[in-house]
């Protein structure tokens, strides 16, 4: 107990922190204590000098250190170099430890700690950390070599035109992909950890010059007043910044592409990018970012535009087609043309349902099906949603349990929930339908339009890091450069300014003005 006390020092957070101790003994006694039970840490002590006994240790996490790094480039130089030097700390010219640091590791990053609850937290990211007897100060050898899936095209975010590559869950090849597609100085990466047991690595990136002070100022506030166990995945960090948790809407917006990211940033928004995760999370988030896609901007601008309005008119259909059948069938057959309305009673004749039951069970068996394919490999996945839908509908039909109108509103409202490329923002609209198809149930389209106003109210009132959700629809009168890139795309010569919800520094695309270049076509 009295080396303990020795050593404990109170951090300003009010942690405890053990100091490294000159006798090497001592460090491994504390390490091996914390580390009791952990049979893949892996201790290598090492003899320098004449003495015969060691006085340099080695450790380091077998599977997450590279243990070819470590003995090509860190044990084979103190080996055979650094063995004869005396280890004593005392020299004028060289002590062991600059020689060390200085002359025998050929390895590119090295770092140094000053305590071990440090050394600890080292070793178990997968680097390697070097203890050397009668020093104070314990090197760390950059060797972080797990297992990883290589930058594959990503499964969810599928384009016909853009790039193939997607993140994968190691930080430094996400930030990497990132940084390959922003070559600006400017481009700032903030690098923390959360989680008081996990630690899990978070890189905050944003363009100097370009991101507003403020919301930058609000998302640093709002990951340091994070206080759990652990960050599995950005979901959870999501959950614990957003602005308002019970809305059913998120108001980070996820994605798995470098191209997205990228694109963000330039736009003057923070991306947050999350170890073991290939999902990063882009602030502020608004109704209009999560209706676009990466495509958008890689297709001629007419086609984009076309798309744009499809997509608009597919969440719409997504919301309201069930409850607009419910009302019509219960509420107001007489606003249905009379061909129509008598076809529809007809088929209604066998079905023993009301019309908000049926439309409650077509819906239900859709979103165990969507499940279901979710959960299981690709292939069968696939074939259960074809094949399920198909045979289910089909029985139901013939067994009266639904009608065929039915069955083609439920298909048609499950693609068009597909049409939105954000699939958290598309679950949102399905929990939201089946509030309206209640609402259409007891109050007919009076319900609907209940269910509407309340849906737009809530939309307006929400915010994503101090940015108006719905912008630039609801701020028209100082947001309408921004209505340039929402329900159609102009082309990009004409994009000359970015988007002004984002509050940016440095407003103007286009470095260079027009005269400028026009200029030097004439010297040309």
């Amino acid at each position: 107990m009295g080396l303990f006390k020795k050593n404990k020092r109170k951090s300003m957070d009010g942690e405890r922190k053990i100091s490294i101790s000159k006798d090497i003994e001592t460090n491994l006694k504390i390490i091996k204590e914390t580390l009791i039970d952990c049979d893949d840490i892996v201790y290598r002590p090492i003899t320098v000098g004449k003495t015969q006994k060691y006085n340099l240790a080695i450790i380091y996490t077998d599977g997450l250190a590279d243990k070819e790094l470590v003995s090509n480039f860190a044990l084979e130089p103190l080996l055979h170099e650094a063995r004869e030097e005396e280890p004593s700390p005392n020299r004028v010219k060289y002590n062991l430890y600059d020689l060390i640091k200085k002359a025998n590791l050929a390895i590119t990053e090295i770092g140094e700690v000053e305590t071990l609850n440090e050394v600890v937290d080292k070793v178990l990211i997968g680097e390697t950390v070097l203890l050397i007897n009668n020093y104070e100060k314990v090197m760390v050898l950059s060797s972080r070599g797990w297992p990883m899936r290589g930058v594959n095209e990503p499964q969810i975010e599928t384009v016909v035109r853009g790039p193939r590559d997607g993140f994968n869950e190691t930080l430094k090849v996400n930030t990497s992909l990132i940084r390959r597609r922003i070559r600006d100085p400017k481009l700032k990466v903030k690098n923390m950890q959360l989680g008081v047991r996990s630690k899990t690595d978070v890189a905050l990136m944003y363009i100097e010059d370009i991101v507003d002070g403020d919301i930058l100022k609000e998302v640093n506030k709002r990951l340091k007043s994070i206080k759990i166990d652990a960050i599995l995945e950005s979901g959870n960090i999501e959950h614990l910044i957003e602005d308002n948790r019970f809305s059913p809407f998120p108001q980070c917006q996820s994605t798995e592409r470098p191209d997205a990211v990228a694109a963000g940033i330039y736009e003057g928004r923070v991306a947050i990018v999350v170890d073991n995760t290939p999902f990063a999370l882009m602030v502020p988030s608004t109704v209009n970012t999560l209706l676009q896609s990466p495509e958008d901007y890689y297709d001629r601008w007419l086609i984009s535009s076309l798309i744009r309005l499809i997509r608009y008119f597919a969440m719409a259909v997504a919301l309201l087609f069930p409850a607009l059948y419910i009302a019509m069938t219960a509420y107001h057959p007489g606003m249905l043309p009379t061909q129509l309305a008598i076809y529809v009673a007809a088929t209604r004749v066998t079905v023993p349902f009301p019309a908000f039951v049926e439309a409650f069970i077509m819906e239900g068996t859709i979103e165990l099906l969507r499940e279901a394919g979710a959960r299981l490999s690709g292939p069968i996945g696939t074939t259960i949603g074809i094949v399920g839908g198909l045979v289910i509908g089909q029985a139901a039909v013939e067994a009266g349990i639904v009608s065929p109108l039915m069955v083609i509103i439920v298909a048609v409202t499950t693609i068009s929930s597909f049409v939105i490329p954000n699939y958290s923002f598309a679950t949102g609209f399905r929990f939201i339908r089946f509030i309206i198809m209640a609402l259409a149930a007891v109050l007919g389209l009076y319900g609907i339009m209940l269910g509407l106003i309340l849906l737009a109210s809530h939309l307006v009132t929400l915010k994503s890091f101090g940015v108006p959700y719905t912008n630039p629809f609801t701020n028209i009168g100082r947001s309408l450069i921004d209505l340039k890139d929402s329900f159609i795309k102009i082309p990009i010569k004409d994009m000359t300014r970015r988007p002004i919800y984002t509050k940016v520094t440095d407003k103007d695309r286009k470095p260079y003005k027009e005269s400028n270049d026009k200029d030097e076509d004439n010297d040309s």
